[in-house]
């Protein structure tokens, strides 16, 4: 994996950012699973609805039990984790499948696995949620299913934290700023609640918003609704204090710790070359998350 960055992306690349992945073989743990049981379910489920039990077709009954149904048509608390591994047809799974390996790669790489699930899942949850309670105001609501509204959240994660990154996506001809991408894709939703296509447009906006309200708590975004002592993070450990050792209990003074702006700069610039040659060495993979995080705080500063 030593040549899986490119010079200019240890460098900055698009938006400030170090890394930037340049090859399509890139299947990191998290997105690696969620395709391949989002794949298989599919397929599993559409090879079970062939059958019956009795007269009844297993088809039905799987999507009653597991996709996410109204409050008052048969809800059952596991659709809420259940009905994103469900999709319409193959069209309705790629379309999903497809932004979530393109965007959700690099998340995972950034945050690392544990963080990424969560954040993931969180979002799906929250649009479910979304769907339940909010969607019958605009439209009739049936089952629904896909993970669309995860994706969102995937979404909104990657135009805030990468907003200036060119992507190419389907049928966009021509490069376009990950910010602008996302911002068109809301402002669509938006326009479109309320629609009769059978698409959960809630659903898509509170997975968005479950996104961005976990990256304002995790002190990846700026909250603009409190004060820095209120958004504490959310996945990060808070830094320990270092202890301090006294003979007497007299020798103890109360202060606080001052770093020269320079000092700090400096001592900064060698930790990021440190990690700079230990990927040339082993990768990107090979670094600590918290090496992780403090190169991508460097990238934020320096963007």
């Amino acid at each position: 994996m030593s040549n899986y960055f490119s010079q200019q992306d240890r460098q900055g690349g698009q938006g400030g950012n170090f890394f930037r992945p340049r090859k399509f073989g890139f299947f990191s743990q998290a997105i690696k699973a969620l395709l391949i049981s989002n794949v298989v379910i599919f397929f599993g489920a559409g090879f079970l609805g062939q059958f019956k039990i009795g007269d009844f077709p297993l088809g039905n009954y799987l999507e009653y039990q597991f996709s996410l149904l109204p409050l008052e048509g048969g809800f059952q608390i596991w659709q809420l984790f259940t009905y994103m591994f469900l999709h319409a047809d193959i069209i309705h799974l790629i379309f999903n499948m497809l932004p979530l390996w393109m965007f959700g790669s690099e998340l995972e790489e950034m945050w690392g696995t544990k963080k990424f699930m969560i954040f993931y899942l969180t979002c799906g949850v929250g649009a479910a949620v979304a769907n339940l309670f909010f969607a019958p105001m605009f439209s009739q609501v049936g089952p629904t299913v896909g993970a669309s509204g995860a994706v969102f959240g995937i979404l909104i994660a990657f135009g805030l934290l990468f907003p200036d990154r060119l992507i190419f996506f389907m049928l966009i001809p021509i490069p376009i700023k990950a910010k602008y991408f996302v911002i068109y894709y809301i402002v669509a939703e938006i326009f479109s609640v309320g629609s009769v296509d059978n698409v959960a447009h809630i659903a898509h906006l509170g997975g968005a918003a479950v996104g961005l309200l976990m990256l304002m708590l995790d002190g990846s975004v700026r909250n603009p609704f409190s004060s820095s002592s209120f958004s504490s993070p959310m996945f990060k450990s808070q830094p320990k204090r270092n202890p301090f050792v006294y003979k007497d209990i007299s020798d103890a003074k109360v202060y606080d710790e001052k770093i020269e702006p320079k000092k700090e700069e400096e001592n900064n610039q060698i930790k990021i070359d440190e990690i700079l040659d230990k990927i040339s060495k082993g990768g990107y993979q090979s670094l600590t998350a918290e090496e992780k995080r403090f190169l991508f705080e460097a990238s934020k500063k320096m963007s």
